[in-house]
């Protein structure tokens, strides 16, 4: 989510959806579409406050009016993942984090009223910053897998 408040550059790199996930052990994950205020008694492990997805997260939430009871807040996505795969709660994260499967090491991506929230990830950089060769030659290669990738899939 860049900053408003600043003059950039701009770029979409890529959706980046955010899902729900429960540990494969949770009765949840084997249920069909779950509305959001029944998870109200279900505890929650979120990225900390200010990374991307708690923000997309935290905006959802709020638009709805749903208070998440927050067991844990971690800096990255395998701490979540772990947390929820260990039974500690549930968790919300970048589908990304799951390697595009819905399934992984003891986690379940389950269907929440809601989600996936739509999430991007973005190339920024300060409108009037001359970029070094290097940064070019970087972004050149970030969009070049991003496209390689889209063909191969």
């Amino acid at each position: 989510m860049p900053p408003t408040d600043m003059d950039l550059h701009d770029e979409l790199l890529m959706p980046n959806p955010i899902v729900v996930i429960a540990s494969t052990a949770d009765p949840l994950a084997k249920k069909g579409r779950i509305a959001l205020k029944a998870l109200q008694e279900h505890r929650f492990i979120l990225r900390e406050p200010g990374s991307g997805t708690r923000m997309a997260a935290d905006q959802y939430f709020r638009k709805k009016k749903f208070k998440p009871n927050i067991r844990l807040e971690w800096g990255s996505n395998e701490a979540v993942k772990e947390s929820v795969a260990g039974g500690l709660g549930l968790g919300v994260i970048s589908r990304h984090a799951l390697h595009g499967m819905d399934k992984e090491n003891g986690v379940r991506v389950i269907d929440v009223e809601g989600f996936p929230l739509p999430s991007a990830w973005h190339m920024v950089h300060r409108a009037n910053q001359k970029l070094s060769p290097a940064t070019l030659a970087f972004r050149q290669h970030v969009f070049y897998e991003i496209d390689r990738r889209k063909k191969i899939a």
